[in-house]
């Protein structure tokens, strides 16, 4: 697969923007090193780091730093790659891209080589190059902008098993597997006449079974890896003074949010991304749930219900200290219903009932009875939620997945679950049981990119960083 725009020469800076200790400008392409002799005056040994001075056009310094030159095949995108670290100033880096193009549009005037015309890389351009020159799968490609927007160490280790293959060695063994299956079918349509049963001698029942099982398996994983990437949206819900601000606080281990005795203090959404376990909970404290005139605080009303509609989990906050009041009560049990007839149903609530410390002797009751205000009962609410978003702790062995993944991976058990009807009927369709094999193979590929649209590459890269 080649896009017509991977032939250009391409250049970008590849640090974050701003002051730095050290920035460094990448150049990826063909036949560089005459490129790499206009700007630093010299030939530079493959892989081997040159101290040497960045030249402007006229012969004098932009800065002094390291240049490596990497040639094709041996860089991260396959072809040639040109790598300046200077001085990390936002300036002295936009004058070493801007010579760099420069340059690359001038002839040498003592060899006359014609150096090779640069333009600026796309978002993830360099990524793309390493995919489409196999120096990396699809899976690879998207670890790399996993392991750059990990938000937990968890998430950052699962990224790097990506990066190195891990998700991508799963993929292909599982994709071996249906190969070695999908030829025996193949064998059997074409001979037809041959008397050897090649399907019931050689287990096809039992190999599609073991599929299957490995399918499930990866899936669960990819799952994990999902969650370790995303994490889940949870929110708190409540009525005014219920305590919500106060378990915001709580669970970040900061004072974020306002509290006071006065209700409807808070009056927007407040979000705060935590971990728990390495898991990233992107937790919202909302707006007191009630009826208002206020018409600020109705608009945070509002927002609160549109976020309580998007959540992966609801945390539904009770005050412990008004159980016995009627209007309380009521109230509570109106949002409840909302909440169960407009939720999805797989979305969790979790019933808290908060000021544990104001009442201690509450009885026992659906739910987690707790103190926000000093800490009781937090540990429980943790491993609620750890639950709440399906987490199986697999110590060091995930990998980083994203949605797309398990999608495929479900329209391979899809394929597959066909492909095993027609191999249990009696009077066995083989073209269809091929046919179910060969889309299971099409969407298992489509993880690493052996099989896939063009829209789909450019989907992935353009998220990424510029220079990467």
């Amino acid at each position: 697969m080649t896009l017509p725009r991977q032939h250009d020469p391409i250049v970008a800076i590849a640090t974050a923007p701003g002051r730095g200790a050290v920035g460094i400008v990448r150049v990826s392409g063909k036949s560089l090193q005459a490129l790499a002799v206009a700007l630093c005056d010299k030939h530079l040994r493959p892989r081997e780091a040159t101290y040497t001075g960045f030249l402007d056009a006229q012969g004098i310094a932009i800065d002094h730093g390291l240049a490596i030159y990497f040639p094709a095949p041996h860089s991260f995108t396959g072809e040639d790659v040109l790598e300046l670290q200077a001085h990390g100033g936002p300036v002295v880096l936009q004058l070493l891209l801007a010579r760099c193009l420069q340059a690359s549009a001038q002839t040498n005037a003592a060899s006359q080589v014609v150096l090779p015309r640069l333009r600026l890389a796309q978002p993830g351009e360099f990524s793309e190059r390493a995919f489409l020159n196999d120096k990396i799968d699809l899976a690879q490609a998207e670890a790399i902008a996993d392991l750059i927007d990990a938000s937990t160490e968890a998430a950052a280790r699962s990224a790097s098993r990506s990066l190195s293959g891990a998700f991508s060695q799963e993929v292909h063994r599982l994709c071996d597997a249906l190969i070695h299956l999908r030829m025996l079918v193949e064998a059997t349509l074409d001979f037809p006449e041959e008397e050897i049963d090649f399907l019931r001698q050689a287990d096809a029942q039992g190999q599609l079974a073991r599929l299957q099982d490995g399918v499930q398996s990866v899936l669960q994983q990819a799952r994990q890896g999902v969650l370790l990437r995303e994490g889940i949206k949870v929110v708190i819900a409540g009525q005014p003074n219920a305590g919500k601000s106060s378990l915001l606080n709580a669970l970040a281990g900061a004072e974020l949010a306002i509290v006071t005795a006065v209700p409807g203090t808070t009056r927007d959404k407040l979000q705060q991304t935590i971990q728990i376990g390495g898991v990233p909970l992107h937790v919202i404290d909302t707006a007191g749930l009630r009826d208002s005139d206020d018409e600020v605080e109705k608009i945070g009303i509002a927002r609160a219900w549109d976020a309580i509609y998007d959540a992966d989990a609801v945390l539904f906050l009770h005050d412990l200290t008004r159980e016995n009041a009627i209007d309380y009560v009521a109230a509570d049990a109106h949002i409840s219903r909302a909440m169960t007839e407009k939720l999805p149903k797989d979305v969790t609530i979790i019933d808290i009932w908060n000021k544990a410390d104001v009442v201690p002797d509450a009885l026992p009751r659906p739910g987690l009875v707790l103190s926000a205000k000093t800490g009781l009962g937090l540990d429980q609410l943790r491993q609620a939620l750890l639950t709440a978003a399906g987490w199986q702790s697999a110590g060091q062995g995930l990998f980083s997945a994203r949605a797309r993944h398990v999608q495929a991976l479900h329209q391979v058990a899809g394929h597959l679950q066909g492909a095993q009807r027609q191999l249990a009927c009696a009077a066995q369709a083989l073209d269809l049981l091929a046919e179910e094999l060969r889309l299971a193979q099409n969407a298992l590929s489509q993880i690493t990119g052996a099989f896939g649209a063009d829209d789909l590459l450019g989907v992935i890269f353009s998220s990424f960083c510029i220079g990467k």
